[in-house]
């Protein structure tokens, strides 16, 4: 497995989340690296990307709210998500932007 994504729940609105997706060294050093989600009757969209050097780009729907970070000892990262909202909710997929996806993690927010 490429990329293992896990820590998707069940949270109330305002409140916090952190994802994880555990990466294959190989894909960890060399690709930029990020997450996606799909809510139920709609596309996949980027949420958050993060370059091998440290650079994020956020949608601007979450600026000022997720924050997306990569440990390199552990060759993992992680998107801290903050003041979540009911429309945040979705399945989060990791993924290297080229073939590898992780397997999804739902993350449910209640009004």
């Amino acid at each position: 497995v490429q990329l293992q994504a896990s820590g998707g729940g069940l949270v109330q609105a305002g409140g916090s989340l952190e994802l994880s997706c555990a990466v294959s060294r190989s894909l960890f050093d060399t690709y930029t690296l990020g997450w996606y989600r799909q809510a139920p009757g709609k596309q996949r969209e980027f949420v958050a990307s993060i370059t091998s050097a440290g650079t994020t780009h956020y949608t601007d729907a979450v600026k000022g709210r997720f924050t997306l970070s990569r440990d390199n000892a552990k060759s993992t990262m992680y998107l801290k998500m903050n003041k979540l909202k009911p429309e945040d909710s979705a399945v989060y997929y990791c993924s290297d932007f080229d073939s590898n996806w992780g397997q999804g993690t739902q993350v449910t927010v209640s009004s």
